[in-house]
């Protein structure tokens, strides 16, 4: 955890209220038209700096413990489901679905990717640094960062108990988990800001997603129009109380799975997973009725600004300092992620997939449903539904993903 002091910060309404000032500041600051800061924002994109720049003033202890965890908490339970409904119910699903195989391809190919990139970078730990590995701890212990890396935090609790993970090692593993994956979301943000050169270097045809782009640029020019308080207030009222309806639900079908040891391995058990699930189908019925036309007045706008508060939010929780004090362990979860990041550059330039397939489906990974949407949304918006629906597919086969991948681990290792 990082350091606190007397005067780190533990008023919410005011840690909140710094984290929107972060927000409007780099927004701002991006609008403005000055040289500098085209260029400046060429190199770091705004999206980069509302999650660096809170990780920053949390490592330094600026915020008190738990701040950014309960602050985390209420943007999770209410903007992600609230963003993942505005952006999905005003999508064409049927111009998504065309984005053709590739985005599945690359989803798997992520996947694979984890599963084996696992072994061999314990492999050379243990090549290393043979007195590491004088029993099964490590290979255990890393079962929870490849449930997570495949699936979420409930494949991840999933792993914890198959494995009989003690509670002080899955500490350490979610430390290892969530900076080599914030690591990996922030330079997946910079990327997309140079996609295009990535796309040329991969060889990729990008039609189908500028097909996409283009279509929903197009409709809401013809749509758009200025927003009333009436359409506002309709607008907050649906969504909030669809929110209210997933929680609820995904809580009840979650509690009628608790009981079923298989249904908790496979994430069928977890209240969140439910609600992403429910929340994004209701979003998908929604797109096909008249209530898609609440984008004409701003709908998708709205869940991409709630996206950036649940960005600046994840930033709150990540400790950068923690970095030194299990740099051994962090030192193969990044040589895991690198080998993962050469597969996938490798398969894509194989398959010419676009740098967004790549981007969105490793994250939909190491991520999951409530990060590949804004990895989604750094190309452009109109995209996120697809990382929603790869995220959920993390969920599907994490469990059993993580199960090979320990598997083969302990084959390594032992």
């Amino acid at each position: 955890m990082p350091a606190t002091s007397n005067l780190a910060i533990d008023n919410l309404p005011l840690a909140f209220g710094i984290i929107m000032a972060i927000i409007g500041l780099v927004f701002y600051t991006q609008g403005l038209p000055g040289k500098f800061w085209r260029r400046f924002y060429a190199v770091l994109p705004g999206i980069v700096l509302c999650c660096f720049i809170p990780a920053t003033l949390n490592s330094l202890g600026v915020f008190a413990d738990g701040v950014g965890s309960q602050i985390y908490g209420f943007t999770a339970t209410y903007l992600l489901p609230a963003s993942l409904l505005l952006m999905t119910l005003s999508m064409d699903v049927p111009k998504i679905l065309g984005l053709g195989w590739k985005a599945i391809a690359m989803f798997f190919a992520a996947s694979i990717a984890i599963v084996i990139s696992g072994p061999i970078s314990l492999g050379v730990a243990k090549w290393i640094s043979p007195a590491m590995f004088t029993d099964d701890t490590l290979w255990r212990g890393f079962s929870a960062v490849a449930g997570s890396w495949i699936g979420g935090a409930a494949n991840q609790a999933a792993m914890k108990e198959l494995f009989g993970v003690s509670d002080d090692l899955f500490g350490m593993m979610i430390l290892v988990d969530t900076t080599n994956a914030s690591l990996w979301l922030l330079a997946i943000l910079v990327m997309a800001k140079h996609s295009d050169k990535i796309d040329r270097f991969l060889r990729a045809d990008t039609s189908s997603i500028d097909k996409v782009v283009k279509a929903v640029e197009s409709y809401e020019r013809d749509h758009a129009r200025p927003a009333t308080i009436n359409d506002l207030m309709v607008m907050f009222g649906l969504c909030f109380a669809m929110v209210g309806v997933a929680h609820f639900v995904g809580g009840q079908i979650a509690e009628f799975f608790a009981p079923y040891s298989w249904a908790v391995q496979y994430s069928f058990a977890s209240s969140f997973f439910w609600m992403v699930v429910i929340i994004t189908l209701i979003g998908v019925i929604f797109s096909f009725t008249k209530i898609r036309r609440l984008d004409h007045v701003g709908a998708s706008k709205i869940g991409t600004v709630f996206i950036f508060v649940l960005i600046a939010a994840i930033g709150m929780q990540i400790n950068l300092a923690g970095i030194v004090s299990q740099w051994r362990l962090l030192l193969i979860g990044l040589l895991w992620m690198s080998i993962h990041v050469v597969i996938i550059f490798a398969v894509a330039r194989l398959i010419r997939a676009p740098f967004f397939f790549l981007a969105v489906g490793s994250n939909a990974n190491t991520g999951g449903a409530s990060s590949a949407p804004i990895v989604a949304t750094a190309f452009h918006p109109s995209l996120a539904p697809v990382g929603v629906f790869l995220g959920i597919l993390g969920y599907a086969v994490g469990t059993f993903g993580g199960y090979i991948s320990t598997q083969l681990m302990r084959l390594v290792v032992s």
